[in-house]
């Protein structure tokens, strides 16, 4: 099969792929812009940026790729509203947006006409949000990375939205193959949302240890934890992931109310910010559950050119 351009509003990515937006930093211009320069959407990861911080990663991706750039901002975050609004202010091109639903970003997409594709766990969210004016919407299930709306498989819930709204839709969860990408494209999506395989990537913002480890997992090495967030999230096993699992997870020290709501069992922030360290007592290291699919650290530009190899016939 060949792979037809995906279409958003009024953007048009050459291959219907976007870029997972991998926050605590792991998602940063580079990577971001490495997939538009391949004609994905790139997508920087806002959540626990400040709006100035934010705003600069930004301009670098301009400097780096005249592609699409995008942003996930995650609506559990504290921040989320000034991180909205510093991105449409910073010019960017399409806003993503997972753990939990807001009504309010529909009404500054329209206003800065900047289109708005929230994540999504059931046909019934897909439709609020077609109903809103969001311009697509990402279907993720419990398969997937980052904190998680459902227990779901993600194909099986792909099946249960595609054909039934009238905005694109893009499937997400344990993509990590070109023949991932095949088997959601049979199921009716209009593109693919890629994070896992990203993560292994050599544009990744995340430490040489963290890709290794990536690299070494199988899926029996993956659990899932609560996070102090309110969601679910796959992990890889670790000691403090264990510890977090068997609820022995270390309170916060040092608490900034990074979160609109937390259960402050533990510091899901630090955790992640350690795992991008590298540190494997301390870390909490986020990923999809077809983490055991990959089995080599790859640039961007051979990520891609192994999917367009897959489906040049």
């Amino acid at each position: 099969m060949k792979l037809p351009e995906l279409k958003i509003g009024d953007l048009t990515a050459k291959f219907p792929i976007i870029q997972g937006g991998m926050a605590i930093r792991v998602s940063m211009a580079e990577l971001a812009a490495a997939v538009a320069n391949e004609g994905g959407i790139g997508v920087i990861g806002a959540s626990v940026m400040t709006p100035q911080e934010l705003k600069s990663e930004i301009k670098k991706a301009r400097k780096l790729s005249d592609g699409i750039i995008g942003v996930n901002i995650m609506f559990a975050a504290a921040g989320f509203s000034e991180l909205l609004k510093a991105s449409v202010e910073a010019g960017i091109d399409c806003i993503i947006s997972g753990a939990g639903f807001s009504r309010d970003m529909f009404g500054v997409g329209k206003e800065y006409n900047t289109p708005v594709i929230p994540i999504v766990s059931s046909l019934k969210l897909a439709r609020i949000s077609q109903k809103l004016g969001a311009a697509a919407v990402v279907v993720e299930g419990g398969n997937a990375g980052g904190h998680l709306g459902s227990d779901e498989y993600s194909f099986d819930l792909v099946k249960k939205i595609t054909g039934k709204v009238d905005i694109p839709v893009i499937g997400a969860g344990e993509v990590v193959t070109p023949a991932d990408i095949e088997s959601m494209f049979e199921l009716g999506v209009d593109g693919v949302q890629m994070g896992t395989r990203f993560l292994a990537s050599e544009e990744a913002s995340v430490s040489q240890k963290f890709k290794e480890l990536c690299v070494e997992a199988t899926s029996d090495d993956v659990i899932k934890i609560m996070s102090s967030a309110g969601y679910y999230a796959n992990a890889i096993k670790t000691s403090f992931s264990k510890l977090i699992e068997a609820g022995e997870a270390p309170p916060p020290a040092n608490c900034t109310d990074c979160l609109k709501t937390c259960s402050r069992e533990f510091c899901i922030k630090d955790a992640l910010i350690n795992a991008r360290a590298g540190d494997m007592e301390n870390g909490v290291f986020f990923t999809g559950a077809g983490i055991g699919k990959i089995n080599e650290i790859l640039s961007t530009k051979e990520i891609f050119r192994q999917i367009k190899e897959y489906f040049s016939d």
